[in-house]
């Protein structure tokens, strides 16, 4: 019998890549209101110099293994305490600009000024928004009482919990938030599953796992022998990581979880 279900966070409940690319969007076009550029190009550069700088920093093993991603470095500002965080904390303002300072020079425009501007304005735009999915408050409301709620989301603690105050309707929902960077290790490490099973003092047989990611959420769920469900919104094909379950909408979840109890 299910009696615990853990969500992921991102692009699971909250639909990070449209609050991401929104930001990109609103910063892009600033730049193009100064000079005559495709702003879809400048997105596309800023995005790889992004992945490139990222990866060349002694942080960068730390960030993996927490679960930050190069475009969450470009806004967060990791105050956070323990592991590399205070390394991460002093890249970061230097990051931003020059991320978006070579994204203009590969269009051949050499403004490290307007790269600072742009690197300050991302964050900006960024938490301006934070999006839902449009079934993600109908699908709580139906499990709210029913089961144990728990989300278990990768990153930093203080992002993380910027994105939670952007969509304070979500918290109330769940018994336990746990958090990559507070723990010190992220999925799929079977540290934080095992963790979490300890938190709600459940068998992992009364448990399942929710998300969208197949090398985090399903990966690690899998190792630690709790049911796994993929969100796979986008038909995408599982490759090596094979989840238990897959799901093409969160209201999916319902009917699975009636067969699950059967």
């Amino acid at each position: 019998m299910i009696k615990t279900i853990i969500f992921d966070l991102d692009d699971t409940l909250l639909w990070d890549e449209k609050s991401v690319q929104d930001a990109f969007e609103a910063t892009c076009k600033m730049a193009q209101e100064k000079y005559d550029l495709d702003s879809l190009e400048l997105e596309k550069r800023v995005r790889a110099n992004a992945r490139e700088i990222y990866a060349s920093y002694p942080t960068y093993e730390f960030t993996q293994m927490i679960g930050i991603n190069p475009f969450e470095g470009l806004w967060g500002e990791f105050p956070d305490e323990g592991g590399m965080f205070p390394e991460l904390y002093k890249l970061v303002p230097e990051y931003r600009k020059e991320a978006w300072t070579r994204g203009l020079s590969d269009l051949g425009i050499d403004d490290a000024t307007l790269g600072a501007e742009l690197g300050e304005a991302f964050p900006a735009n960024r938490k301006k928004t934070a999006a839902l999915y449009d079934d993600t408050l109908q699908l709580l409301d139906a499990l709210k009482g029913k089961y144990q709620l728990v989300l278990l989301t990768n990153g930093s603690p203080a992002l993380q919990n910027i994105k939670l105050d952007l969509t304070p309707v979500l918290v109330p929902y769940f018994e336990q938030i746990v958090i990559s960077g507070a723990f010190g290790k992220g999925k799929p490490d079977v540290a934080i599953f095992e963790h979490v099973l300890e938190l709600v003092q459940k068998e992992k047989e009364e448990v399942i796992m929710v998300g969208d990611n197949l090398n985090t959420d399903i990966l690690g769920a899998l190792q630690t022998g709790i049911t796994s469900i993929w969100i796979n919104r986008k038909d995408a094909k599982p490759g090596q990581v094979q989840p238990d379950h897959e799901i093409n909408a969160l209201m999916d979840l319902v009917p699975l979880l009636e067969k699950l109890n059967k």
